[in-house]
């Protein structure tokens, strides 16, 4: 398993942009090959998403993704690009 974790700071209308959006999100994260699990978690200065999937492939598939409708559908918040970590999933309980 491969997962990404973006975290967005200086926005805290974001999480509340995204969970507005729920069905939206989970239809564009879900419909990546090899998807797994996705988590949105509300921070003290944003949010921070963790998607989980089979491979790279999909990982970098879904941070395009998540930039791209983030960009098109949230022109208005005016979210800076996120801080991206990726891997491989060496421990999963």
């Amino acid at each position: 398993m491969y997962a990404t974790v973006r975290v967005y700071t200086d926005n805290s209308e974001l999480a509340d942009a995204l969970v507005a959006n729920e069905a939206e999100v989970k239809r564009i994260v879900s419909g990546i090959g090899g998807f797994k699990a996705y988590y949105l978690l509300r921070t003290a200065d944003g949010a921070a998403s963790i998607s989980v999937y089979d491979d790279q492939s999909g990982a970098d598939q879904s941070t395009t993704a998540a930039a791209a409708w983030i960009r098109e559908n949230l022109p208005d918040i005016g979210a800076a690009s996120p801080q991206v970590s990726a891997g491989e999933v060496v421990i999963s309980a």
